[in-house]
C-alpha cells in the first residue's frame, strides 16, 4: 500500500535525521531492516501506548541494540509517549533516545541492549516467564516474544547457548526476526561466518523460515502471522535485507556505524520520493498508525481487563498480591518465616537451600535453576517440578552447563516481573560477568547465589578457586554482593534481597558451620555489624566475612586469653556499610585502631578499611591443587597462622 511505503520511508527520515543531528549512529540497520519494525508494530505487536507496563503486552527485544535509532523513529511513530524533540536529541545528556536502548528510560523499550546476543537471551528469558505465568494465572497472560537480531549477535555464543535452551523449552512464544544483511562492521560476513544459520537452527529444534526481499512488507508480514500460529516450538525467519537501502553506500560496511554525509542523505531523499511534503505530514502519517495500532489492540486489551477485573476480584489474597507484583513494587518480611525455624550445624550451602525452599514455598514469583550444578549449590526446589515444556508450572529450571545464558535468561524473568535466581559456583562468575553487569545497569532484582566460594576448594585446584570473582563483583556498579557466616545472615540477606529490586550476587560457602550466637539477620542491611565486642579495652578489630567470620571469633576468642581484647565487624555486604550514614561506620571501626580483614580471597578492595596490606589476611594469587589444610598452610591463611599474624601486628 501506498500509506506503508509512505510511513516506512518517513521511520528512515526520521532514523537518518537522528543520526545526522547526533552525529553518531548507525544509519544501515536503520535504513536495511525498516520495513521489518514497521510491519512488526503496524500488524502484530499487541502494545498499548498508554501503558507501556501492561502485565499482557507483547515485547519487543531490540537485540541488535545498534539500531536504537530506528527502535525510537519506530516507537514515535507508532503513538508512544516521545516527541521529534525526544528524537533530535538522541545520544545527548539526559535525554529519552540514548545511544543504546535502556528500560526505564524511552517509553516502549522492554530490555536494555547493546552487548551483542545479550538481548537475543534475554528474550529466551522472557518467553519462559510468559510460560509460567500463565501456568499460574490463566487466562489472563498470552503474550509473544519478539527479537531483532544481527548477524553479530548469532556469531556470540551466548545466543547459540539461550537458542539451544529455548529449542529444548519449546517456547513456541518466541518469534526471533533475524535481519541478515550479510556485514560486519570490519566489512563482509563471510570474511568470519559463513554458517547455514536456519540449519543450525533447525538442529536445536526451531522452526525456521526465510524472507528473500526484506524490504516487501507482505513477505515480512506473511511470515510473521505463520510464526504466531506455531504450536510448538520457537520460530527464527531469516530475513535477507540490504544494509544502509538506497544509500550510496549500500551493502557496504562503510554504512554500518557511521553517520551519512549530508549528499548522501540528499540522494536517499530523492530515491525515496522525500520531499518537503512529506515531512510535513508525518505528524499525520503517525496519527494514521498509531490510531491503527490502537484499533486492532483495543478490542482485545478490553476484553482482558474484564477477565482482569474478575479474576483479581474473586481470587485469594496471595494469588492477586503476586498478580501486583508483577507490576508493582511488593515488599516481603523472609525473617517471620524463621521465627521457629531451628537450624543445625551444616554446610552453608546446604543451609541456604533450606532457606531457598522455605521462601519458594511463600513466594510463587521465586523461580530459578542452576548451570548443571543444583546438586552441587543445593538451590533445587524440592516441592517443585522441573520448568520444561511439559511442566511450565515447574519452579526449577535445568540450564545445563550454558552459564553464559543463565544470566541473560533470568535477567529476562526479571524484566517480566518475577523474583529469579541462578546458582554455579563462584569461579564461574566469570562466565556470566555481561549478564551481571546488564542486570546492574537496568536496576533489576535478578539474584546470583554462589557457590564454592574460596581457596578451600582445595583438590580441585586453581580453577575452580576463585580468587578475584568477590573483587570483581564488588566492583559493578549497582550491584549488591552478599557473603553472610551463617543461617542467620543468610535469612537477613535474602530479606535484602527480596526487599530491593536492585541485582544481587549471594556468596555461600560450602564449609561445614554453625549458626552463631551473636548473628543478626536484621542488622544484614547496615551491610556490617559488631558480633564480638571488646569487654575492656579495645586492642583491634578483625573485619571478616562469610566462613571467616568464625575464625575471626576463634582467633579473638584466643588472643583474650593473653590479655588482647579484640572486636570482631561480620560485614556480609560491602556496598550495604558504605550507604550508611558515618556516624553508624565511626561508631564501629573507630579512628585509631589497628584494624585487620579476614578474607581467604583478592585483597583488592579492602585498602580503605586497613593502613597497609600487611593487615590483610587474604590472596594475591592463584590457588593450588591440594588438600585444603594444605592450601590455607601454603597461603598461612590457617587460624594458627591468622592468630601469630594478628598478635605480631598488634605488637
Amino acid at each position: 500500500m501506498i500509506e506503508d511505503v509512505k510511513t516506512v520511508n518517513a521511520i528512515k527520515a526520521i532514523s537518518i535525521a537522528e543520526i545526522s543531528k547526533a552525529k553518531s549512529g548507525h544509519p544501515g540497520i536503520a535504513l536495511g531492516a525498516a520495513n521489518i519494525l514497521y510491519t512488526l508494530y503496524n500488524n502484530h505487536m499487541r502494545v498499548d501506548v498508554t501503558d507501556d507496563k501492561w502485565i499482557n503486552r507483547d515485547r519487543f527485544v531490540m537485540s541488535a541494540g545498534h539500531g536504537s535509532a530506528l527502535l525510537y523513529a519506530t516507537l514515535y511513530m507508532s503513538g508512544f509517549n516521545l516527541s521529534i524533540k525526544d528524537l533530535k536529541e538522541f545520544r545527548s545528556l539526559d535525554s529519552l533516545t540514548p545511544g543504546h536502548p535502556e528500560v526505564n528510560t524511552t517509553p516502549g523499550v522492554d530490555a536494555s541492549t547493546g552487548l551483542l546476543g545479550q538481548g537475543f537471551a534475554t528474550a529466551v528469558g522472557m518467553a519462559a516467564a510468559e510460560k509460567y505465568l500463565k501456568e499460574q494465572i490463566t487466562n489472563l497472560i498470552d503474550y509473544k516474544v519478539y527479537v531483532l537480531c544481527s548477524d553479530g549477535d548469532l556469531m556470540e555464543g551466548i545466543s547459540y547457548e539461550a537458542a539451544s535452551l529455548a529449542g529444548k523449552l519449546g517456547l513456541n512464544n518466541l518469534i526471533v526476526l533475524y535481519d541478515s544483511n550479510d556485514v560486519t562492521l570490519d566489512g563482509e560476513l563471510n570474511k568470519s561466518f559463513d554458517e547455514e544459520v536456519l540449519r543450525r537452527f533447525d538442529t536445536m529444534g526451531w522452526h525456521t523460515d526465510f524472507v528473500a526481499d526484506g524490504h516487501n512488507n507482505v513477505l515480512i508480514d506473511d511470515a510473521i502471522a505463520k510464526a504466531k500460529l506455531r504450536k510448538d516450538k520457537p520460530t527464527i525467519i531469516e530475513i535477507k535485507t540490504t544494509i544502509g537501502k538506497d544509500s550510496m553506500l549500500e551493502g557496504t560496511n562503510k554504512v554500518h556505524g557511521t553517520p551519512l554525509t549530508k549528499e548522501d542523505i540528499r540522494n536517499i531523499k530523492e530515491k525515496l520520493g522525500l520531499d518537503s511534503d512529506l515531512f510535513k505530514n508525518i505528524k499525520d502519517l503517525r496519527k494514521k498508525m498509531a490510531n491503527y495500532i490502537r484499533v486492532r489492540v483495543s478490542h482485545d486489551k478490553k476484553k482482558w481487563q474484564i477477565k482482569y477485573d474478575a479474576f483479581t476480584n474473586t481470587c485469594q489474597p496471595e494469588t492477586k498480591r503476586f498478580i501486583e507484583s508483577l507490576s508493582e513494587d511488593k515488599r516481603y518480611d523472609i525473617t517471620k518465616l524463621f521465627a521457629d525455624y531451628i537450624f543445625e550445624a551444616d554446610e552453608l550451602r546446604k543451609t541456604n537451600g533450606k532457606i531457598m525452599n522455605v521462601i519458594a514455598d511463600n513466594y510463587p514469583s521465586f523461580i530459578g535453576g542452576s548451570a548443571d550444578l543444583s546438586s552441587s549449590c543445593k538451590t533445587f526446589l524440592t516441592n517443585y517440578k522441573m520448568f520444561d515444556k511439559y511442566s511450565y508450572e515447574g519452579r526449577n529450571i535445568s540450564f545445563g552447563v550454558r552459564e553464559h545464558a543463565m544470566g541473560a535468561f533470568i535477567n529476562g524473568m526479571a524484566l517480566s516481573g518475577l523474583r529469579p535466581f541462578a546458582s554455579t559456583h563462584l569461579s564461574f562468575s566469570d562466565y556470566m560477568k555481561p549478564a551481571i553487569r546488564m542486570a546492574s545497569l537496568m536496576n533489576i532484582p535478578s539474584t546470583f547465589v554462589f557457590t564454592h566460594d574460596s581457596i578451600m576448594n582445595g583438590q580441585d585446584g586453581p580453577t575452580h578457586q576463585p580468587v578475584e570473582q568477590l573483587a570483581m563483583l564488588r566492583s559493578i556498579p549497582n550491584h549488591y554482593v552478599y557473603r553472610p557466616c551463617d543461617a542467620n545472615e543468610i535469612i537477613g540477606s535474602w530479606q535484602n534481597i527480596l526487599n530491593n529490586d536492585k541485582p544481587s550476587s549471594l556468596v555461600i560457602s560450602k564449609k561445614h558451620l554453625p549458626k552463631l550466637d551473636t548473628t543478626d539477620a536484621l542488622s544484614v542491611k547496615k551491610g556490617a555489624y559488631i558480633i564480638r565486642k571488646e569487654k575492656k579495652k579495645l586492642y583491634g578489630i578483625i573485619i571478616a566475612t562469610g566462613s571467616e567470620v568464625e575464625v575471626a571469633l576463634n582467633v579473638a576468642d584466643k588472643l583474650a586469653k593473653k590479655k588482647i581484647d579484640l572486636r570482631v565487624i561480620s560485614m556480609p555486604c560491602m556496598e550495604l556499610f558504605e550507604k550508611q550514614p558515618n556516624s553508624y561506620k565511626e561508631e564501629i571501626l573507630p579512628i585509631g585502631y589497628k584494624t585487620f580483614v579476614i578474607e581467604r580471597a583478592s585483597k583488592f578492595g579492602w585498602n580503605k578499611y586497613v593502613y597497609n596490606d600487611k593487615y590483610i589476611m587474604g590472596v594475591d594469587s592463584f590457588g593450588i591443587s591440594a588438600p585444603c589444610d594444605d592450601v590455607l598452610k601454603t597461603f598461612k591463611l590457617d587460624e594458627d597462622s591468622i592468630l601469630k599474624r594478628i598478635e605480631k601486628l598488634l605488637k
